[in-house]
């Protein structure tokens, strides 16, 4: 799939009520009316993120009739959650499942996608509203992984995250302040880790619903572990106990 960029008002409004995925949409700060205010309506609606610029920052981006608007569809398509786990039960395998919150730099996203498609991870899960979005840099960044492993974009994680648990998955979660450390928890069998920006970490309504919270060793003069590092290292470790 060929991201597109989608320039003036109603071209951008229908869009927005057709079928297709819509990554994100500008909007000039000068841009008012009855159809910018449909626009952002339904992009509330459709959790679709939109943010206002300035208009040279459009202009930057498009020489067409743009209006003050701009949207861009999705580079990827999206995969259903449920869907990924049936596949992979069907084929005799354990899901291992990366969830991603608060995640919002691309470069990390990117990095993550790398990893993840080297480690084994089945699906890469994260929430639309903040949370980076799959773009050129990302794709670039993940070396193409991006384009590879099947990603899920929820409207709500912590109904996806009930789900997941729902189908006998066991949720582990990267926190620095665990009494835990990774490689004294059980990872083996079906398994979702769960990993957080190393500036948010994992909300609380998340870390409430996790089986387990683990932490990687770390020298007390480091404050924190960039994610996409942290998370390489989980995985690797998930990945030698089940070569055990």
């Amino acid at each position: 799939m060929k991201q597109q960029l989608i320039a003036g008002r109603n071209p951008v409004l229908e869009l927005l009520q057709s079928d297709k995925e819509v990554e994100k949409v500008l909007l000039s700060k000068n841009a008012t009316g009855d159809v910018v205010k449909q626009i952002i309506q339904l992009c509330r609606d459709k959790e679709v993120y939109y943010q206002f610029v300035p208009e040279v920052k459009i202009n930057s981006l498009s020489r067409a009739n743009h209006q003050g608007v701009l949207a861009f569809t999705a580079l990827i398509e999206y995969q259903e959650v449920q869907k990924i786990i049936d596949f992979v039960f069907a084929k005799g395998e354990d899901p291992l499942l990366l969830i991603l919150e608060n995640v919002t730099d691309v470069r990390n996203l990117g990095a993550l996608a790398r990893t993840a498609l080297g480690l084994g991870v089945h699906a890469i899960i994260f929430p639309k509203k903040e949370s980076a979005a799959v773009n050129d840099v990302a794709v670039k960044i993940s070396a193409g992984a991006l384009l590879k492993i099947p990603v899920c974009r929820v409207d709500n994680i912590i109904a996806t995250i009930k789900d997941i648990k729902n189908n006998g998955i066991k949720l582990i979660g990267l926190d620095g302040t665990a009494d835990k450390f990774i490689h004294e928890a059980q990872m083996s069998g079906p398994l979702a880790l769960v990993a957080g920006s190393e500036d948010e970490g994992i909300s609380n309504p998340v870390i409430r619903l996790i089986d387990e919270l683990v932490k990687l060793p770390m020298n007390t003069e480091l404050e924190s572990y960039n994610v996409s590092v942290a998370t390489a290292m989980a995985l690797y470790e998930v990945n030698r106990q089940k070569s055990v």
